[in-house]
C-alpha cells in the first residue's frame, strides 16, 4: 500500500475517470456471468475513493453509465441496473460515515423509479458532507449536457428574461452539469482506448488527459498515484505561453 509521502507535491483537485475495460477484463478470465467485470470494477471505485481522501483529491467523477450504453444487450443493461441499484444501497450509508457528498449528473427518467429514489436519497442524505465529493455520471453525454444548457437558455431568451447578447461562454458554463465544482483537472481513461467517449466535453476544455492500457478491475492505487504523477509533471498554460505562465507564477 502507498501511502501520502509518495504523492507529488502538484495533486488535480479535480480526477475525471472513464471506467473501462471491465467486459475485457472478465473475458480475459474467461467469466460467464454478464456483470462480472463490472462487479471487480466497484471494488475499485472503492479503493480508488480511498486513495483520493489519502493522497489530496477532493472531487472524483466517474463515468458509469453513458447515453449509449442504453444500446448494449438487454441482459448487460439489466445487469448494470442491477449493480448500480445494490451499490446506491450498499454505499451510500458507508460515504456518509466517511463524509463524503454524492452527485449525479445526467438524465434519470429512463431508470426505474426505485433507483432515481436510492439516487435522490443519497444526494439528500450526503448533502451536509465536506470531505470530499463523488459525481457519478450516470445516463449522462457530453452533448446531451451542452444540449440542456442550450435548452436552458434559449428559453430563457423566448420568455424575454435574457437577451441574444447576454449569451457568452460564462452562461452556457453556468447551465451545463457540476457547474458550482471546479473543472476536471485529470481525465483519465483506463482500457487502453485514447477518446473521451461524449464525457465532459465543455468541463474538460483544459484538463490533461492520461490513457492506460490496464482494464478498470486493474487499476490500483499505485497507478492512480502514477497519473497523478504525471499531471503533476505537466505544464497547463491554458493558452499562454510557457513565458507567461513563468511570469504569472513570480506575480
Amino acid at each position: 500500500m502507498s501511502n501520502s509521502s509518495q504523492t507529488p507535491a502538484n495533486v488535480p483537485r479535480h480526477v475525471a475517470i472513464i471506467m473501462d475495460g471491465n467486459n475485457r477484463w472478465a473475458r480475459q478470465r474467461k467469466m460467464r456471468q454478464v456483470a462480472a467485470g463490472h462487479k471487480a470494477g466497484v471494488e475499485t471505485i472503492r479503493a480508488i475513493l480511498e486513495a483520493c481522501d489519502r493522497h489530496g483529491v477532493e472531487i472524483l467523477t466517474l463515468f458509469a453509465f453513458s447515453s449509449e450504453n442504453w444500446l448494449r444487450p438487454r441482459s448487460e443493461v439489466e445487469a448494470l441496473m442491477a449493480l448500480f441499484s445494490n451499490y446506491l444501497t450498499r454505499e451510500t450509508p458507508d460515504l456518509d460515515r466517511r463524509n463524503v457528498r454524492m452527485r449525479f449528473i445526467g438524465r434519470r427518467d429512463r431508470f426505474s423509479d426505485r433507483i432515481q429514489q436510492k439516487m435522490q436519497r443519497a444526494e439528500m442524505l450526503t448533502a451536509g458532507n465536506s470531505g470530499g465529493v463523488l459525481v457519478i455520471a450516470a445516463d449522462y453525454g457530453g452533448q446531451w449536457d451542452i444540449a440542456q444548457a442550450t435548452r436552458s437558455i434559449a428559453a430563457d431568451v423566448t420568455a424575454g428574461s435574457l437577451a441574444l447578447d447576454d449569451i457568452d461562454e460564462q452562461l452556457v458554463g453556468q447551465r451545463i452539469a457540476l457547474s458550482d465544482l471546479p473543472p476536471p483537472d485529470l481525465l483519465i481513461r483506463t482500457g487502453g482506448d485514447h477518446r473521451i467517449s461524449n464525457f465532459l466535453l465543455w468541463q474538460c476544455a483544459y484538463a490533461e488527459f492520461y490513457f492506460t492500457e490496464k482494464f478498470w478491475p486493474d487499476f490500483k492505487e499505485q497507478d492512480f498515484i502514477d497519473a497523478i504523477a504525471d499531471f503533476a509533471g505537466r505544464e497547463r498554460r491554458f493558452g499562454k505561453t510557457s513565458e507567461q505562465i513563468g511570469v504569472d507564477s513570480h506575480a
